[in-house]
């Protein structure tokens, strides 16, 4: 019987330099969308799947992660003060239970792979979810409850893939596809950041993953790839020999919030589903466009 998948990691080391000079004090995972930070889209969204337990991988200067899911005594005092009991509830709800989060340290920027390696002890022997704040996934069913379900039913790693332009292989890990048994897509083989010339594919792994413990055993082995860093696409393709390994394709809205454009997207979308925000940010939108 497979276990469940109960515990999510999130990398949240990186220094978000595509954000300076905004990131020099603010983690990037902390930059909102709408009233939001991007890294709460992913808690929610692991918290929707039936995840339990929460595993943030972090590094210097990313203190204010672990005080955006601590209780702020002197806020909800002045907030239940003034009667704000909606906002109160709210800060409530948004935040893990005692005892469900942990923070680990990537002392040395060694990229994705090695990020999640520092999470081994805390995992433990179990499958794990991995989710990375920066890519905001909205669909129906979940994403990642569908790449759970996948899990369940083939006992292996599986990831989120979507389709890319050609020319934009050279960003992600593309994978080469085999058969498609209902959602699940079985990964033959697949390459970190290849030329548009070679890449096996156009679908991109794009920042999910439901993971076997073996997956630790092999990150600790595995040499530097693409960009002197520890790829984590690199441990899966080690995996495949030894392990099953499916990919779910996204059936939904993502939004890039690596990059300037796609949180400013993702901000505006989000905002314009708000009934409390729509004509207004509307409005906006076509002053804008106006020139007015």
């Amino acid at each position: 019987m497979t276990q469940r998948v109960r515990t999510a990691v999130f990398p949240v080391a990186g220094l978000g330099t595509r954000f300076l000079p905004a990131t020099k004090s603010i983690p990037k995972e902390l930059l909102p969308v709408v009233d939001r930070p991007l890294i709460q889209y992913a808690v929610d969204e692991a918290r929707a799947a039936g995840i339990e337990n929460f595993v943030f991988v972090t590094g210097r200067g990313k203190g204010a992660i672990e005080d955006h899911f601590d209780i702020s005594y002197e806020l909800e005092d002045i907030l239940k003060a003034r009667g704000k009991t909606q906002d109160l509830e709210e800060l409530r709800t948004l935040r893990p239970d005692p005892g469900q989060v942990a923070y680990v340290r990537q002392m040395k920027p060694l990229g994705l792979g090695h990020a999640v390696w520092c999470a081994r002890h805390i995992v433990g022997n179990e499958p794990f979810a991995v989710l990375l704040a920066d890519e905001l996934i909205l669909t129906d069913p979940l994403a990642l409850t569908s790449m759970i379900d996948v899990h369940e039913r083939t006992g292996g790693n599986v990831v989120l893939v979507d389709e890319v332009p050609e020319a934009s292989t050279g960003q992600y890990g593309i994978i080469e596809p085999g058969p498609q048994a209902d959602s699940a897509i079985e990964v033959v083989s697949m390459v970190e950041k290849p030329d548009p010339s070679v890449a096996p594919s156009n679908l991109a792994i794009v920042g999910r993953y439901v993971l076997t413990a073996p997956i630790m055993e092999i990150l600790e082995t595995t040499r530097e790839g693409a960009g002197g860093e520890i790829q984590l696409t690199d441990a899966l393709l080690a995996s495949i020999p030894s392990q099953p390994f499916h990919a779910v394709r996204l059936d939904g809205q993502r939004y890039d919030c690596g990059s300037k454009t796609g949180l400013i997207e993702a901000t505006l979308r989000l905002a314009l589903e708000r009934e409390d925000l729509r004509a207004d940010v509307q409005g906006l939108i076509n002053s804008l466009a106006d020139g007015s």
